[in-house]
């Protein structure tokens, strides 16, 4: 089915002993897609994961460290961990904030503390959940060996696009595109009669309408999405995005071919330590 809304999915705890982060999960092909959410004062500890990582602010304020660098992060900012860099995402104490957050199926939703090395089988969602309770990272037995998290020499991973999601409209059509070595994120805003034509999607895909309506086409499926929805297009899929409110939003996310030939060339060992399903959703 092309399309969803994140209500439809149940919210479960990502890595529960390093983070109080609960989110519905929509699994793609080459990504997991996910809108994490985080008590106000809460979040994760540091920690890294093998995989890249996208965020996407959508409500309330993130205290955010990437690297070394810490900053408080508003929607409107677009975050960027890469594979194996080290990171932590907190809501300020004044609000809840929701985010979204991709990570490509290199490896599981779940992280890794700082300290910890990969360890030969990855962690799936259920076995967190049933082996661990919010913030038992004491419980946690760790990988032996030496940690791959990266914090020295990270460069800057943080991208303002817009002062706040209801700033005034553009003028015309603009596109902010920020492109990593798994994944591309793309936020788009478009007037109205700007008309896309019906094409083959390059990338597997994932739309999020964040303001106005699109006349979405997804294969013989078809359907008016306002904001909260998503639009999944696999690869090769005939798709069509059609804005019909006078100006609307949406942040775009994509496979790259890097991720993909990695992801389509992997041995069964591979895709075994990785806990891969290539089954989308």
């Amino acid at each position: 089915m092309p399309f969803y809304r994140f209500e439809e999915f149940e919210s479960r705890y990502l890595t529960p002993h390093l983070s109080t982060g609960k989110a519905p999960v929509i699994e793609g092909r080459y990504m997991y897609y996910c809108l994490l959410h985080k008590n106000a004062g809460t979040g994760s500890d540091l920690h890294y994961h093998p995989n890249e990582l996208l965020i996407f602010p959508l409500r309330g304020k993130i205290n955010a460290i990437v690297g070394k660098d810490r900053r408080i992060v508003a929607p409107g900012t677009f975050v960027h961990a890469p594979a194996c860099v080290r990171h932590s995402m907190r809501a300020t104490e004044d609000g809840h904030c929701q985010y979204l957050y991709v990570k490509d199926k290199t490896w599981t939703v779940v992280g890794l503390a700082e300290d910890e090395a990969v360890p030969e089988r990855a962690m799936s969602v259920d076995e967190a959940n049933r082996n661990y309770g919010v913030g038992e990272r004491d419980r946690h037995r760790k990988a032996e060996g030496r940690s791959q998290a990266i914090v020295e020499g990270v460069k800057d991973c943080y991208y303002p696009i817009l002062e706040s999601l209801d700033a005034p409209p553009r003028s015309s059509r603009c596109v902010n595109w920020i492109e990593g070595e798994r994944l591309a994120f793309g936020f788009f805003e478009v007037p109205r009669g700007y008309d896309e034509p019906v094409r083959p999607a390059e990338r597997e895909l994932f739309v999020y309408v964040t303001e106005g309506r699109l006349d979405a086409r997804c294969g013989d499926a078809r359907r008016d999405c306002g904001p909260g929805d998503i639009v999944y297009v696999p690869r090769g899929e005939r798709y069509r995005l059609a804005v019909t409110s006078g100006f609307a939003r949406y942040a775009l996310v994509c496979s790259t071919p890097y991720l993909e030939e990695r992801i389509d060339n992997m041995t069964p060992a591979q895709a075994e330590q990785a806990r891969l399903n290539l089954r989308p959703d």
